[in-house]
């Protein structure tokens, strides 16, 4: 009788779930928080967006070595040192008392989040056969996203009876929570794991040993000499900069250009991020099975990719000329959305490019990501402030074209020469 499988893989996935969830809540309680911050430290726009800014800062330096770190010391050690770190410095936002601790704090902040998804995109690598490799990308990226949705309503509900500062100590605890829950379950192998059998191993590796046990480092200059590896890191800078602005400045513009009051923002800001963790979700089930199916590697990506990027920016250019408000979170669900299909993509595509250096390509892929974060939340703030939030808007969904004509030449189905 043969053995039925475990399924030690999908905990981990749904581990990756959890991660997600809580380092984006714990972004987005800053945004959701902006307007009672700003009035207690009279902060306007352009340096609320500049203290946002300063977290994308120290986020985007530690991209690339926090993968290499998760490539040499593995993902279990990376990610709980990252948890730890970012909740420490989520419980002292609450602490900072001007404009220059608030940045410090955040760009500690920043630096402690970095290696979660590099190093997520090595334990996928890991854990995950190519088939399956979609759908497991897109659990710690439908956990990012549905962060956002209960985020706010989480966090106005905190704010309004406990006062803002409550949010940051309460998702601190909790981060140290789950720290704790992903260094007692995970392992960086399968093989290290402790509760996994022979015929869960064979699906993983397909009978396949490990070719060489050294650790390597990436081959930088092969890299940087390859049109791809600036394609997968352009278009994800494109990528971030939308989600971003939605990140950093739609609780602020449905409050400010579309009227809600702060309950009804902390409903209508959260279904742009729930159609966002579905589409995600939706697409790494769907292009595992194009993918078994014989369907291309480079059709399934750079389609998904290019087309996500390119309903987006339709729909955030019809939002920001909509002057109904429950159209305007109508145009903003589609168009975040609608990137479900590009961050899937993007991360499923570090995967088919760089194999055993899956770290190295997604940490640059996400420091490029995040410079769009780095420039997102003060350009943004600065064109609302000179021109209102309608050419603001217009703006963001104009950098979308950038986006599709580098997914033209990420080109998935060919690994980048390691030789």
């Amino acid at each position: 009788m043969s053995q039925k499988p475990t399924k030690i893989r999908w905990v981990l996935g749904i581990l990756l779930f959890i991660l997600g969830f809580v380092a984006y809540m714990d972004r987005v309680n800053l945004s959701v928080a902006g307007p009672m911050i700003m009035n207690d430290f009279g902060f306007n726009k352009v340096q609320f967006g500049m203290v946002q800014t300063f977290f994308f800062v120290g986020y985007a330096a530690m991209q690339i070595p926090g993968g290499m770190f998760a490539e040499s010391f593995g993902s279990r050690k990376a990610m709980t040192i990252a948890i730890t770190w970012w909740s420490a410095f989520t419980m002292f936002t609450a602490t900072a008392s001007n404009f220059l601790t608030f940045g410090i704090v955040r760009a500690l902040f920043g630096i402690g989040e970095a290696p979660l998804y590099p190093a997520a995109s090595v334990l996928v690598a890991k854990w995950f056969n190519k088939k399956e490799r979609g759908v497991a990308n897109s659990f710690i990226l439908a956990g990012s996203f549905i962060g956002p949705v209960l985020a706010p309503m989480i966090t106005v509900s905190v704010i309004t009876t406990f006062g803002w500062r409550a949010v940051f100590y309460l998702f601190g605890v909790l981060g140290f929570m789950v720290a704790l829950g992903w260094w007692l379950i995970a392992r960086d192998t399968p093989e290290g794991h402790p509760l996994i059998n022979k015929a869960e191993l064979e699906i993983i590796t397909g009978n396949e040993k490990e070719t060489s046990p050294m650790k390597k480092i990436a081959p930088w200059k092969n890299f940087i000499g390859s049109t791809q590896f600036w394609a997968i890191g352009i278009q994800y800078f494109v990528t971030d900069y939308i989600m971003y602005v939605y990140l950093s400045w739609i609780p602020i513009y449905l409050m400010e250009a579309q009227k809600f009051s702060m309950k009804e923002m902390g409903i209508m800001v959260s279904f742009p991020w729930l159609a966002l963790a579905i589409t995600t979700l939706t697409t790494g089930f769907i292009s595992d099975k194009l993918v078994a199916k014989g369907v291309s590697v480079f059709k399934v990506r750079t389609y998904f990719g290019a087309i996500g990027i390119i309903v987006s920016s339709i729909a955030l250019y019809l939002a920001a000329g909509s002057k109904v408000p429950n159209v305007t979170v109508a145009f903003l669900t589609l168009s975040l959305g609608s990137l479900g299909f590009t961050f899937n993509a993007s991360w499923a595509s570090c995967n088919d490019l760089g194999k055993e250096f899956t770290g190295s390509i997604s940490g640059w892929m996400n420091l490029w990501g995040n410079i769009g974060g780095v420039i997102a939340p003060t350009l943004t703030a600065v064109i609302a402030t000179r021109y209102g939030w309608q050419m603001a808007l217009t703006m963001t969904a104009m950098i979308g074209i950038i986006g599709v004509f580098a997914w033209v030449l990420v080109r998935p189905d060919r690994p980048i020469s390691i030789k």
